[in-house]
Order: C-alpha cells, then structure tokens, then sequence
C-alpha cells in the first residue's frame, strides 16, 4: 500500500503539509502492473491522473502525423492533470516493468484544486510544460517533413545534370577514340597542303555552325537526303549518320564535293568521321559544362537558403531569398505552375538564419499544393510604411471563408491524414512575429494572396536600439 513517504519523494508532492498527502492517498486507488499490462488505452476517457511510483511505462500515440514513445519513471505524474481540457486518451499507457502508480480520478480535481492548491499550482506548471514540448516535437517533424520534401525534389533536381554529364562523358570517351583512330588514318595518308587546308576550312566551317540552330524540319531532312545520296554515289553507304551530323551543321553537298573531287574517297571518309568527332565532343563538353553549371547552382541556391557559413543574424535580400526558394522548389514548379515576377527595388531585413526562407517555403509550397501543380504563381515585393512587402499569390481554389480564420491555428488543416501536420502557417507567422513583422491573406475562389510586411534592416535596427537595456 502507497504511504506518505513514498509519495512525498515524488517531486510534484515534495514538501507539501503530511495532512494534503494524506487526503490524496485516500482518494486515489493504487494499481500494480506488470510487464506489458496496460493502464489506459487511445480513445477512451481521460478521466484520471496517474502517479507512478515505483517501475517504468511508455506511452505510445500519434503527435504530428508520427508515432512517438515517451518513457515515464518513478516520480511522474502523467494522464490528465487539473484544467486540462483533453476529453479522450490520445496516447495509449503500458508498463515495461512491475510497476505501481496512483489513479486519481479527474471528477475530484475540484476539490483537489481546494485541498492542495500548492499541487494544482504545481501541476498546471507541469502541463505548460508538456505542451511547450509537445508543440517543439510537433514543429520539429513538421522542419524535418519540410526538408525530406526539399531533400526529395533536390536529389531529383541534382541526379538529372549528373546523369546527363555522366552519359555525355560515357559519350566522350567513344568520340575521343574515332578522333584519334581517324587523325591516325589521315597522318598516314599522303595529302598535299591544298587538300589539307580543304579539309581543314571544313572543319572550321562546321565548327563555326555547330552552335547555329539547324534547318527547318522538311529542308533539313532535304539536306540529309542530299549529302547522304551524294556520300552513296561515292560507294559510302553506311554513313546515315554522318549525313544527319552534317545537315545539322548547315554542310551543303557542294563543299563536300569539292572534297571529293581533289582526294579520294576514303581520304574523303575519314577525314568526315574525324570532323563529325570533332563536333561530338564539342557538343559533349557544352552538355558538360552546362549539367555541372546546373549542379554548381544548386549548390549555391542551397548554400544561400541555408544560410551555411553565414552568421545567424544579417541583413538578408527578400528578392534573393525568393529566388533560392524557387530553386530549391523547382522540382514542384517545373511540372506546371509559371511564376510571374513583379519585383520591386526593396530595402534588406534583418533576419534570423534561414527563417525568411522557411516563410517563403511553407506559403509556396502550400500555393503549389492548393493548385494542383497547375497555375501561375504571383510574386511582388515593395516597400511601404518603413516595411518590406511581400505579396505571394496563386490562382487556385482559394480559402473557404469559413475556415480563412483558423488557418493559422496549430495543427489545423485542410489536407488529409499523413499529408500535413497543421503547422506550416503557425510557424509562418511565428517566424513574421519574430521579425516584428505581419502578415494577413485575402482569398476567394480562384485568388489567394499573402502579404507579408517586414521591417526594413535601418527600421528594425532603430526600433531594437530604442528598446530598454
């Protein structure tokens, strides 16, 4: 049987008058579990508080979307606590070892709150802060759900330049061996200095054009059909290929004739699959250079939203703290949504990290999600009342009005189970609070729009230097 001793060691019951432990021991009813045994199940009434005191229990629930397990001991008290207004169990209780806990049932948290005010003191202390932890893990899966998201599209956006420069260096190789087999063929080849400035001004001449678009569609198949019946008249007829490669370049079957007529015609050959490597490669190392361009600028635009080697506290530019929000968003934009930009000249804001970048991440994310994937998204900046503005629109179905006023609630949303957690807006305007900022939205069908006010960097720096020391 529970004694006084035992439950003064409890830190909630420490110290208290002998006279109000006494009259909780009697008013609560000792449990004994044992391994595996359960003390309350999700669902059902939260109808008492439990003090454990001796052994272990987990709780197990849902928080965010995620199950979660919290280990209690000796000296917890868990359940439902005076002024809660939890109606059901959303957690269910077990015991890892033999354990005994006290159940006081919550129909006598009034005349508790009257016998022991010092423990109702005590104890709504202690669900504050419950919920101060249970919203920091909630906001913590919905930053951790907000980067597997991000780290999802980013792996997208970074194997396609990485595997496109990987196949063109595949690619690479093969041409670099023709150009050497052919430049081989030709050395030994005894050309006289006119054949080989011949065959030189058509190398350059292709060279020149390789960066050209190529022909219409019926006049470049026109041309290929003319340089690859002028190569078969000269008895070479597995060179297909080689005609498309020319006519793309813009060779007209005139200048290849003349090659023909001053060398033979497998000089004439090889000295057309070299050039045609030649192109290959140059085409190859611009494939190159532009998927590890691609691949540089992603890591800049992820180096910059993060802000990584950058103090926590500076002075940001909104416009380009959109703009790596788009980068990092393009594997949801590219598929259908064209963002219009209307940016004006704005002052910098003085900003926390990478928070800025976490307002304009939830909203957009949101405005791509509210369209389907499919529609125009609307950026505007400017400056108005000593503020940086930031207008974020999209022509989607727009907010019910019934609900426009809780969408900044925690953990209210509209979209289904697993899919958010109903967090992404309350941190929005946290973070705007934080800044001294606000923020207000204005829907109807087919137009939402969020603006966002910010103080500007000189503005938040004045109001900050006139605070109290």
């Amino acid at each position: 049987m529970a004694t006084r001793e035992e439950l003064l060691k409890v830190p909630a019951f420490a110290e208290l008058p002998e006279e109000q432990v006494d009259w909780f021991l009697q008013n609560a009813q000792e449990m004994r579990l044992k391994p595996g045994e359960g003390y309350i199940q999700p669902g059902t009434p939260a109808d008492a508080m439990f003090v454990i005191l001796e052994g272990q229990v987990h709780v197990r629930g849902q928080l965010g979307g995620q199950d979660v397990v919290f280990t209690s001991e000796a000296g917890d008290v868990g359940g439902r606590l005076p002024f809660s207004r939890m109606k059901q169990f959303t957690f269910g209780g077990r015991a890892v070892v033999d354990t005994r806990l006290l159940r006081f049932p919550a129909a006598q948290f009034p005349e508790l709150v009257q016998h022991m005010p010092e423990l109702a003191s005590r104890l709504v202390g202690l669900m504050s802060d419950r919920i101060r932890e249970s919203t920091r893990i909630e906001q913590q899966q919905e930053r951790l759900a907000s980067l597997g998201k991000l780290s999802a599209g980013l792996a997208h956006e970074l194997n396609n330049p990485a595997s496109a420069a990987r196949r063109a260096t595949s690619q690479l190789r093969d041409a670099l061996k023709r150009i050497k087999e052919s430049s081989h063929q030709l050395g030994r080849r005894e050309l006289s200095p006119a054949q080989k400035a011949d065959i030189e001004k058509l190398e350059t001449f292709m060279m020149q054009q390789s960066g050209k678009p190529p022909l219409g569609g019926l006049a470049l198949s026109t041309r290929e059909d003319e340089i690859d019946t002028l190569l078969r008249n000269h008895g070479h007829t597995d060179l297909w290929q080689l005609a498309a490669d020319l006519a793309r370049n813009h060779v007209d079957p005139e200048s290849l004739e003349r090659l023909f007529a001053t060398m033979d015609g497998d000089t004439v050959r090889v000295a057309l699959v070299r050039i045609a490597a030649s192109l290959e490669i140059a085409s190859l190392l611009d494939q190159i250079e532009s998927s590890t361009s691609r691949i540089s600028d992603l890591v800049k635009a992820i180096k910059e939203y993060t802000f990584m080697d950058q103090s926590p506290v500076q002075n940001v530019d909104v416009v380009k703290s959109l703009e790596n929000t788009l980068t990092i968003l393009n594997y949801k934009l590219k598929h259908g949504v064209t963002v219009e930009r209307d940016y004006g000249t704005v002052p910098l804001v003085c900003s926390f990290g990478t928070d800025l970048n976490q307002i304009w991440t939830n909203i957009i994310d949101n405005a791509i999600d509210a369209m389907k994937g499919k529609g125009t998204l609307r950026l505007r900046t400017f400056t108005e009342d000593g503020c940086v503005v930031v207008q974020i629109a999209d022509d989607g179905p727009g907010i019910p009005e019934e609900i426009q006023s809780r969408i900044f609630e925690p953990f209210f949303t509209t979209k289904k189970v697993g899919e958010g957690t109903g967090l992404g807006l309350d941190t929005v305007q946290r973070i705007v609070k934080k800044h001294r900022g606000s923020i207000q939205v204005e829907s109807r069908p087919g137009s939402t729009c969020f603006q966002i006010w910010l103080p500007a960097a000189q503005a938040a720096q004045t109001e900050a230097g006139r605070k109290p020391s």
